[in-house]
């Protein structure tokens, strides 16, 4: 996190929505369902409160240049209550315009590729320096070695070129809200 709040560029590729682009009820339902019982509420609620504060990011001066490729699966993958799962899609809507992001969906139709099992995140400093930033079943990783970086920033590339133009994609978001039941 401390890097992140440093980066002035910003690439990620997600399963699944991540926690700077959700909304606060999206995410108290997620992060809910990841406590083992009731007794750890609490617990997700401190994550759902860090997890807000992050969202500041993208309101800084200097504002993060941040792209995310986020995959099919996590747009096709509702919450409990279609209220919060609608709302949800609403901000990343939103989130489309503002003038620092840009967001592009990977349809299943661009078949199997190369990051199919993995979160990655690069990090441009304000130095210039990347890192990249790995998360799998059960793993996470933070990559520095400038060879490494590479390969995962063209993993990257690779992918950005599988993926819908983010006109594409926000047409494609927008058509899945078209299809929510009232």
């Amino acid at each position: 996190m401390r890097l992140e709040n440093r980066a002035r560029v910003m690439w990620m590729f997600q399963l699944a929505i991540p926690g700077l682009f959700q909304t606060e009820e999206y995410a108290r339902e997620v992060l809910s369902a990841a406590q083992a019982s009731n007794s750890n509420l609490d617990v997700a609620e401190e994550q759902v409160a860090a997890r807000m504060s992050r969202q500041e990011i993208l309101h800084r001066d200097p504002v993060p240049h941040v792209r995310l490729i986020l995959d099919e699966v996590a747009l096709r993958r509702p919450t409990a209550h279609t209220k919060s799962w609608r709302s949800q899609l609403d901000h990343l809507i939103e989130v489309c315009h503002l003038p620092d992001v840009v967001l592009q969906v990977l349809p299943f139709s661009a078949g199997v590729h190369g990051l199919m099992d993995s979160h990655l995140t690069v990090l441009w400093e304000p130095d210039g320096t990347s890192v990249a930033y790995v998360e799998g079943n059960g793993i996470s990783e933070l990559v520095d070695e400038a060879d490494k970086v590479t390969s995962y920033r063209l993993s990257y590339d690779r992918v950005r070129d599988l993926a819908l133009s983010p006109a594409e994609s926000l047409a494609f978001i927008r058509g899945i809200v078209e299809e929510l039941p009232s």
